[in-house]
């Protein structure tokens, strides 16, 4: 299967027994998981080249600190650390 065909099938929400309102809610959260729905309300205006550039200046900080943070608290959680503190 083709890269565009997988990623069909992963948008791709059954609706059971003509019941909407449970594939309404898979759609939605799969939706939010993509960020659509914040791409969609910052196009719904104009938004200026110094404003687009803090925005991504300010969404790569954001990633930046928080793969830090992950990398951070993953050393933290490690089980086979020696004791810093050996008596």
């Amino acid at each position: 299967m083709s890269q565009n065909h997988l990623r069909f099938l992963a948008r791709t929400v059954l609706v059971r027994n003509n019941d909407i309102e449970p594939a309404y809610r898979v759609l939605d959260r799969i939706l939010r998981s993509e960020k659509f729905f914040n791409d969609v309300r910052r196009k719904e205006r104009y938004e200026k080249p110094f404003q687009q550039r803090r925005r991504v200046s300010y969404e790569r900080c954001k990633r930046i600190y928080n793969s830090e943070m992950q990398r951070k608290i993953e050393f933290v959680m490690r089980k086979n650390r020696t004791d810093p503190f050996p008596r």
